[in-house]
């Protein structure tokens, strides 16, 4: 099956959505600019994905790569990398089929999401490699925590995708 990757003029957006993302996640857990840099993460959108890394029913699929598999160096020093990777062709799948439904606050929503994974994982406050029944309460933590960042965000078609996705729980996770 052939799957519609983001075209050039979608990545402004997508550039745009990350940015407002990591404004707020950051003002949300009191990050100075510089406390990024500890949580280490890069975004992969479609084109730039393994066939392991496309994946079904979901917007984006987050993966960790421990600094170990690459190099020796002493656990105590291992530093985990983590990848955004987009699943264009849902994305634009959902903003096609719902017209209520725009791509900037769709995605401001996922990285949003994506985000606060990482901090929770990078800040020990939940574990990557979690069972099924974990999985599922911290998607419910990590849903709550969105919408406690987004909900002030003044941005059209926000509160309709906040409303919309209330429910939504699915998440997959992968070690690679």
């Amino acid at each position: 099956m052939i799957h519609a990757p983001f075209k050039k003029e979608h990545m402004t957006t997508v550039s745009e959505a990350l940015d407002i993302a990591e404004d707020r996640t950051g003002d949300y857990f009191k990050f100075s600019a510089g406390q990024w840099k500890r949580h280490r993460y890069d975004v992969k959108t479609l084109s730039q994905l393994t066939n392991l890394e496309r994946v079904p029913r979901v917007f984006a699929l987050l993966k960790k790569r421990t600094s170990s598999k690459d190099t020796v160096e002493p656990s105590s020093r291992q530093r985990d990398f983590y990848f955004i990777c987009l699943q264009d062709h849902r994305i634009l799948k959902a903003v096609n089929r719902d017209r209520d439904i725009g791509l900037l606050p769709l995605l401001v929503y996922v990285f949003t999401h994506e985000l606060v994974h990482i901090v929770r994982f990078c800040n020990f406050s939940q574990r990557f490699e979690v069972s099924t029944k974990d999985r599922e309460k911290e998607e419910r933590v990590v849903h709550a925590t969105t919408y406690e960042i987004l909900k002030e965000l003044s941005l059209p078609r926000l509160d309709y995708i906040l409303n919309s996705y209330e429910t939504h729980r699915v998440c997959d996770m992968i070690e690679c």
